[in-house]
């Protein structure tokens, strides 16, 4: 069992985000609603209707709030091998569905809700396309952390 340790765990997270990220854009591309995301996060940060939130601000959002989800992937496997003293593959189950919950609770919950300009039947749609998106991310996050640590 390859267990992370702090130190590297806080420079592989990032890392990892940011790679996922990066896997997940071209997901978000195809679907109808999917680069919706980042300009409901910009639209709550500068309180502006969703289609005129700033598109630069917008990207940096998705880009930081990646890098920070994938500290707080590896941080979640780490905690689910020290709890459960699991193995790698099985802790990479466990904590890719603990953070698929997380990324779409927390978008579905926070944000979403506080945008502005959004027609009542948007919200479904945009919804299901950050899922889509958020699978995409976590498998990809899943498959760096699996390479890393050799498994």
């Amino acid at each position: 069992m390859t267990t992370l340790s702090l130190l590297a765990g806080l420079a592989l997270g990032p890392v990892v985000g940011l790679l996922a990220t990066l896997a997940m854009d071209p997901v978000m591309a195809r679907r109808p609603e999917g680069e919706t995301a980042p300009k409901v996060a910009a639209s709550v940060l500068t309180d502006t209707p969703v289609d005129d939130a700033p598109e630069r601000l917008a990207t940096w959002v998705h880009y930081v709030a990646g890098a920070g989800s994938g500290l707080l992937f590896v941080g979640l496997v780490s905690a689910v091998q020290a709890a459960l003293g699991a193995g790698t593959a099985v802790a990479l189950a466990v904590a890719g569905v603990a953070q698929f919950a997380l990324m779409v609770g927390f978008f579905a919950l926070v944000p979403l809700p506080r945008a502005s300009g959004l027609p009542r039947q948007r919200l479904g749609p945009i919804r299901r396309d950050w899922a889509v998106s958020a699978a995409a991310y976590v498998l990809v996050a899943a498959l760096i952390v699996a390479v890393a640590t050799g498994v």
